[in-house]
């Protein structure tokens, strides 16, 4: 099974790791002022992307073929 593989579990970590970085990127955004960030809503939507992600990834990643495994 590809998910199985290291290199399938180092590209997906890293997406993941992408995603949450722009899924926080995108909450802090939405405010005015750092100060006004709430950074318990920001960590939580970005975690929820990255598992988001994960699971995604399941599906399948391009840059892990069948050749890897």
């Amino acid at each position: 099974m590809r998910c199985m593989s290291k290199k399938w579990w180092k590209a997906a970590g890293v997406r993941a790791i992408k995603t949450f970085a722009q899924a926080a990127v995108a909450m802090i955004g939405t405010s005015v002022v750092v100060s006004d960030v709430d950074w318990r809503v920001t960590l939580g939507a970005a975690a929820l992307a990255a598992v988001l992600s994960l699971l995604t990834s399941l599906a399948g990643l391009p840059e892990v073929t069948d050749d890897d495994v």
